[in-house]
């Protein structure tokens, strides 16, 4: 099974920086994708960020290119969010999320999608103040 741990959360003021950590356990499945997701009180959870287990490669949403880096070490199955020049509209929940090697994708979908992750953290609270 996998199992997925968030922290780092926190309170941070405007232009400030968190970096979040996602402890990925996996015993007997391999993971194709760990992801960020996030979710503000009201809004529907909206993907951030996307790194392949295998590969490396990465994709982020147009929100936060070029503030927010994904990045993995495989070594100890940590996946990072690492996240600059925060705005108050990034107050939100943040997920981490995996996609393990079973799960075959929906086609079309977007890795960005909450729809083909299947395991899921408990999440972490970040909140950006102006």
């Amino acid at each position: 099974l996998v199992e997925l741990v968030e922290s780092g959360g926190g309170s941070v003021q405007a232009g400030g920086s968190l970096r979040l950590s996602c402890v990925v356990s996996v015993t007997t499945d391999s993971v194709q994708y760990i992801a960020w997701f996030r979710q503000a009180p009201g809004k529907e959870r909206e993907g951030v960020a996307v790194i392949a287990g295998g590969s490396g490669v990465r994709v982020y949403a147009d929100f936060v290119k070029g503030r927010f880096t994904i990045s993995q070490n495989n070594a100890v199955k940590v996946v990072y969010l690492q996240m600059n020049s925060l705005k108050p509209d990034d107050t939100a929940m943040y997920f981490c999320a995996a996609m393990t090697q079973g799960i075959r994708r929906t086609p079309g979908g977007s890795l960005l999608s909450t729809q083909d992750y299947n395991i899921w953290g408990q999440g972490t609270q970040v909140v950006v103040s102006s």
